[in-house]
């Protein structure tokens, strides 16, 4: 076994080897670029070394950067994790002439079914079910577009050498397959460095299962089952759960023999993840492998019990699979969930800035338990534009799927985070969809489910509303109804306790619930507290400081209690209870003034900092609305901004290559 490990990525994955390697004894160093220099997975290691400037091609795709680190640091292997360099054979061949273990398949495996149309091309040749296509070479736009009109739409666009979902298009019809296609080749050579792409039917309401396996360089190759990893939002991985929902004994054996001869092969060595699009009648068909670990590797872990990463690391120092096939079984059912930045009302956006609050419940740190948490950040850190906007996995495990789910909304409900938009809401939705808890699963489940996953706001209630005060009279040093347990001082005039000589104390609160103004009255008299907003009420709270500006509450409105966690940060109250957050915002009456007096001048805005790629208008153009009018391109996805009505371009203010920021006016209309 070698002693120095470098890990080649960044955030959760990185922190999450360095937790197994520490566990085994070995020193790890971690590397960064300079929007990392204050990262958690450079804390997590031993020692870390700084290897070029933020874009992840100047630091963490700089394979010669890399290599240089481990010559200096004295590491005997590095380990990718996963994107990256992870899938980057030339890496592998480079690290294996340096003599330095490449923790992963040879590059001879990589190149093999790195390409998903060579892959699929020895697929056929093995006899592997393939869904209709074009895997060829001819990339002209024109053969393509008569090989998509021949197969019939729709059709799906995805870049040969891609993955994570970014350079896949659907394309609906033959009208929208050329501009699908340019956007495609553009974000697969930025986030691969190869525009080549493959053509295939889209299926309709398939299943997206995948089964891990392992092999080691003594010829022993096993499976680990499978995941089902259907419910996706932009081709993207969102939830996934092991075992899949309804799978036989007699179609999991067909499916994990069929990926084992995949890896056969082409000689395969470490971690791999083959995977299937399945048809509701129980068809599978082979779509690729990846050659790394795999983003959603704990769920597998947690049914099976094993260290994928240990398995990893034993195998690339030569030793032999710890199991045979026989060996292996499955306890129980595990669920994860991606929790990101991003804005789920506004098409999953990316969200950008950072971290005020971030708090999980109780739970596991990058090992198996009924919860556990695999994060790369955490309260005060900032979620850039340069990577992936992913903040934690949150997996449960249960001794059943549906005691695995109600943990998982159980834990969704009780994370606490301010700063930035995330679809932890959502994610707890979706939880609860009656599709999902019916196993209803393909996936289009997000589509298909929109209006219930997507309701409209709710109006906070009274209850919440009187968690919000509380705070803010807790904040003020009132943290109690009761004036008994308010003393902090004897004389009367210094406490903080609405006291009065008259011994009436009066306020009213105004609150943006939703954009809407809501005034709420708080009065004393006496030792009574009243409360009047929807209704009048008899008011009493109790409130402890959990944090600076986070607050543990509990209210009673005429005998009914609730409680909650609010958070008080800057102008905005977050108020957490009953498994969801209302996000309320202190009214300023000035403030407020000055923005009604204001207008919108026509101008689009940037969504969130980012790129421009392409821009396909200039001053004086009429465009329609749902026209395009320029692409952005932030965290290794393309983002299109369309033209909201008819009108006509008078002025673009900014050029192909211009990095903008979140807000940035991009492009004025006129009627």
């Amino acid at each position: 076994m070698f002693t120095t490990l470098l890990i080649a990525n960044r955030g959760e994955i990185a922190c999450r080897v360095a937790a197994t390697a520490h566990r085994m004894g070995l020193r790890t160093v971690a590397v960064y670029s300079d929007a990392d220099a204050n990262a958690r997975h450079v804390a997590a290691c031993d020692t870390a070394v700084h290897i070029g400037g933020s874009e992840p091609r100047a630091s963490y795709l700089r394979g010669d950067a890399i290599l240089e680190a481990a010559r200096r640091t004295g590491a005997q292997a590095i380990h990718p994790g996963y994107g990256f360099l992870s899938e980057n054979e030339a890496f592998a061949q480079a690290c294996a002439d340096a003599g330095i273990v490449f923790v992963g398949p040879p590059n001879s495996a990589i190149a093999a079914m790195g390409s998903k149309s060579a892959a699929k091309t020895l697929m056929e040749k093995a006899g592997v079910p393939l869904v209709p296509g074009y895997h060829g070479d001819n990339q002209d736009p024109g053969f393509l577009q008569q090989q998509a009109d021949a197969m019939g739409y729709p059709v799906l666009i995805k870049a040969s050498a891609g993955g994570g979902g970014k350079g896949m298009r659907i394309v609906e019809n033959s009208a929208a397959f050329a501009e699908a296609l340019a956007s495609c080749k553009r974000e697969a050579a930025s986030s691969f460095g190869d525009d080549k792409v493959l053509i295939e039917r889209y299926l309709q309401k398939p299943r997206h299962i995948e089964i891990q396996v392992f092999a080691d360089t003594h010829g022993n190759c096993v499976y680990l089952f499978e995941r089902d990893c259907s419910v996706q939002r932009r081709h993207q991985k969102v939830i996934e759960e092991a075992p899949a929902p309804g799978m036989t004994e007699e179609r999991r054996r067909a499916m994990g023999e069929a990926a084992v001869a995949a890896a056969r092969a082409v000689n395969y060595v470490g971690a791999g993840t083959v995977e299937f699009i399945a048809e509701p009648d129980g068809r599978f068909y082979f779509m690729e492998m990846n050659t790394r670990l795999q983003v959603e590797h704990p769920v597998t872990e947690m049914i099976t019990g094993h260290d994928l990463v240990e398995w990893q690391l034993r195998i690339a120092a030569g030793e032999p699979l710890p199991l045979r096939q026989e060996d292996l079984a499955i306890t129980g059912h595990a669920i994860e969930a991606r929790i990101y930045a991003e804005n789920p009302e506004k098409g999953f956006l990316p969200s950008i800035g950072t971290l005020d609050t971030l708090v999980f419940p109780p739970h596991a740190a990058f090992q198996n338990g009924d919860i556990r948490v695999d994060g790369g950040v955490g309260a005060g850190d900032t979620i850039t534009p340069f990577y992936d906007p992913m903040i934690a996995k949150l997996i449960v495990r249960g001794a059943d799927r549906e005691q695995a789910r109600a943990r998982m909304v159980q834990a969704l409900g009780e994370i606490r985070s301010v700063g930035v938009q995330t679809n932890i809401a959502f994610l707890r939705r979706l939880m609860l969809d009656p599709a999902f808890a019916q196993a209803d699963l393909d996936t289009g489940l997000i589509e298909r489910q929109h209006d219930s996953l997507f309701p409209p706001a709710d109006e906070a209630p009274d209850s919440v509303m009187a968690l919000a005060i509380a705070a803010l009279l807790a904040s003020r040093g009132l943290v109690h109804s009761s004036s008994r347990q308010n003393k902090a001082h004897v004389d009367p005039w210094a406490q903080a306790d609405g006291w009065r000589v008259t011994g009436r104390y009066r306020q009213v609160f105004g609150l943006l619930d939703q954009d809407a103004l809501r005034e709420v009255q708080i009065e004393r008299d006496g030792p009574d507290w009243r409360y009047s907003g929807q209704a009048a009420s008899s008011f009493e709270w109790d409130a402890s400081a959990a944090a600076p500006g986070r607050y543990d509450v509990r209210i009673r409105l005429d005998g009914a209690d609730a409680s909650g966690t609010v958070v008080v940060s800057r102008e905005m109250v977050h108020v957490f209870c009953d498994g969801g957050v209302y996000k309320l915002q202190i009214h300023d009456a000035v403030a407020h003034a000055e923005d009604d007096a204001g207008g919108h001048d026509g101008g689009l805005t940037a969504p969130m900092p980012g790129k421009i790629i392409s821009i396909s208008v200039k001053a004086g153009d009429t465009v329609r609305g749902g026209d395009t009018l320029l692409v952005m391109e932030a965290m290794k996805m393309e983002h299109t901004i369309t033209a909201p009505s008819d009108g006509t371009v008078e002025e673009v203010f900014f050029q192909v290559g211009d990095q903008v920021t979140d807000g940035a006016e991009l492009i004025s209309i006129g009627e």
